[in-house]
């Protein structure tokens, strides 16, 4: 709940753009994610199946000259220099925040977060450029890491503004009185 809720302003904005209405309930997204995450297109846009089906995509998308650009940087420098590009493109193409069966293949491999699906992808088509060993498992387990201690670190951070303890109602029998 608490992740569909963070992410419902981004999910208005998609939506909105593509001409369907938001989802209203939770059941409701639900139902559109079970749906698109068997797509094989989303708004006429092919959606890799895995992790080689969209390497085979970037090498038919992506010019020799960007490839060999791409190739030729610091792994640091590709994750950071093109997330918001080459990233974003994913992110909004690949449906990663609404849900594809690509988003949903990254999912079970442990990322939750679009921006870290981008992440992932980025570094593991410039590793499989370069010729290196890819270790997914590492790097899954490095993003979601790092996503983890950024949230700690914020909500250390963070201030309470105000504080409530509930008392929850007292349990009533069967005919309105009180226990």
């Amino acid at each position: 709940m608490k992740t569909w809720l963070s992410l419902l302003p981004t999910l208005l904005l998609s939506f909105t753009l593509s001409g369907q209405k938001p989802p209203e309930t939770l059941e409701e997204y639900q139902e559109r994610y079970e749906r698109r995450i068997k797509q094989v297109y989303l708004n006429e846009v092919y959606i890799p199946e895995d992790l080689g089906d969209a390497f085979i995509q970037f090498n038919k998308l992506i010019s020799a000259a960007s490839k060999q650009k791409f190739k030729s940087m610091p792994e640091s420098d590709a994750a950071v220099k093109l997330h918001f590009s080459f990233g974003r493109w994913m992110i909004v193409n690949w449906g990663f925040y609404e849900g594809s069966r690509f988003s949903h293949y990254l999912k079970k491999l442990g990322l939750s977060h679009p921006d870290d699906m981008a992440r992932f992808v980025i570094l593991m088509y410039h590793r499989d450029l370069n010729k290196v060993p890819l270790e997914p498992k590492q790097l899954i387990n490095d993003l979601v890491e790092e996503r983890r201690a950024a949230y700690l670190e914020k909500r250390e951070k963070s201030r309470v503004v105000i504080s409530e303890t509930r008392i929850p109602a007292e349990k009533s029998d069967s005919l309105g009185g009180n226990r």
